[in-house]
C-alpha cells in the first residue's frame, strides 16, 4: 500500500538519484579530454555490474540471466548503449542543462511509439502536449539553418533510443524482472565495449583535431592513473542512482515521483554554472519550461487513463 510517508521517501530517493546523475554527467564533461568514451563506458558499467551482483548476493536474491525475449532484449541493449553513448558525446560540446532538457523529450517519443506498439489510445489533449513539448525542443536547439550542426541532435536521438527501449521494457517486464533487465544492459554493454576495444582500442583511428572526435576514438588506457578514479566514481554513483530510482518507483506512486525526475535539469543548471560557468540562455529556460510542462501533463494523463507507459521502469 502506498502511503504519504512512502511517497515522501520516494521523492527523496528520486532527488538523490537525479543529483548523482548530474554529478556523473559533470564528471564526463570534466574528463573527456583525457579519456576514451568507450573506456569510460566500459569502466562505468563494469563497476555497476559488480555492485549490483554483490547487492543481489548479499540480499540473497537470485541472479537470473535468462530472458524470455532474446531479440527484444538484444535490441534494447544495443539501443540503450548507443543512445547514451550519443548523450555522453553531446556533453563535450553542449551545456549540461541543454543536453538534459533535450533528453527529456523522451516522454513525447514514448507516447507516440505506444500508439504503434502498445495500441494505446492518445486523445487530442495529449497530442497537443506532445506538440508543445517538441516546440520546446525546437526552442532549446535554437537552430540557425545556415550553420546548423547535426551533432546537436545527439541528445534527441538518445531520447528516441531510450523511448524505444522503454517500450521494449514495458513488453518484456511481464516475464523478465527488473534486475535481470539491468544486468542485461550491463553485460551487453560490456560485450559491445570489448568489441570496440578490439577494433579501435589502440587509437588507430584517432586522426582528428576535434575534441569530440578525439573523445570517441582516443586510445584506451592512455592515462589510467588520472581516468580510473573518475570512472570508478561514475560507476558507483550510477549504481546508487539506479538503486534510488528503482526504490522510489517500488515504494511510492510512479506518477508522483516521476515528476521529480525533472529536477535533473535544475541540478544540471547548478552544476554547469559552478563547474563550467555555463549560463543557460533565456531561450533554453523557456524551451525547458515547455518541455517540462508538456512532460508533466503527459504523466498526469497517463495516470488518469491508467497508462503508466513512461514511468514504470526507468533505466537511465
Amino acid at each position: 500500500m502506498i502511503t504519504t510517508k512512502n511517497n515522501s521517501k520516494g521523492i527523496f530517493f528520486i532527488l538523490i538519484a537525479m543529483i548523482l546523475f548530474s554529478i556523473q554527467d559533470s564528471l564526463i564533461k570534466f574528463v573527456y579530454n583525457e579519456v576514451a568514451l568507450f573506456e569510460l563506458y566500459f569502466g562505468r558499467i563494469f563497476v555497476g555490474l559488480i555492485l549490483i551482483c554483490s547487492y543481489l548476493v548479499i540480499s540473497k536474491k537470485k541472479i537470473i540471466l535468462k530472458t524470455h525475449y532474446l531479440f527484444l532484449t538484444v535490441t534494447r541493449v544495443v539501443l540503450h548503449f548507443f543512445g547514451f553513448s550519443l548523450f555522453f558525446i553531446s556533453l563535450t560540446f553542449m551545456s549540461l542543462a541543454m543536453a538534459n532538457a533535450l533528453f527529456f523529450s523522451s516522454p513525447f517519443f514514448v507516447s507516440i511509439l505506444a500508439i504503434i506498439f502498445l495500441k494505446e489510445k492518445i486523445g487530442l489533449k495529449r497530442w497537443i502536449a506532445i506538440f508543445v513539448g517538441f516546440i520546446g525542443v525546437y526552442i532549446v536547439l535554437n537552430p540557425n539553418f545556415k550553420n546548423f550542426d547535426i551533432k546537436d541532435l545527439a541528445p534527441i536521438i538518445c531520447a528516441l533510443c531510450y523511448a524505444v527501449s522503454m517500450i521494449i521494457t514495458k513488453i518484456t517486464s511481464d516475464k523478465d524482472n527488473v534486475f535481470t533487465q539491468i544486468i542485461h544492459l550491463y553485460i551487453g554493454g560490456l560485450i559491445i565495449c570489448i568489441l570496440i576495444f578490439i577494433f579501435s582500442g589502440e587509437g588507430q583511428y584517432n586522426n582528428f583535431n576535434d575534441p569530440t572526435l578525439q573523445f570517441i576514438f582516443r586510445e584506451w588506457f592512455s592515462n589510467p592513473s588520472y581516468a580510473f578514479p573518475f570512472i570508478f566514481i561514475m560507476g558507483v554513483f550510477a549504481c546508487i542512482a539506479f538503486y534510488c530510482v528503482f526504490s522510489a518507483y517500488s515504494i511510492a506512486s510512479p506518477s508522483l515521483v516521476s515528476l521529480f525526475e525533472y529536477s535533473l535539469i535544475i541540478w544540471s543548471i547548478i552544476m554547469g554554472y559552478f563547474l563550467f560557468e555555463d549560463i543557460p540562455t533565456i531561450q533554453t529556460y523557456f524551451g525547458a519550461t515547455l518541455i517540462i510542462s508538456a512532460g508533466i501533463y503527459i504523466y498526469i494523463r497517463e495516470k488518469v487513463k491508467n497508462q503508466m507507459i513512461v514511468t514504470d521502469t526507468p533505466n537511465r
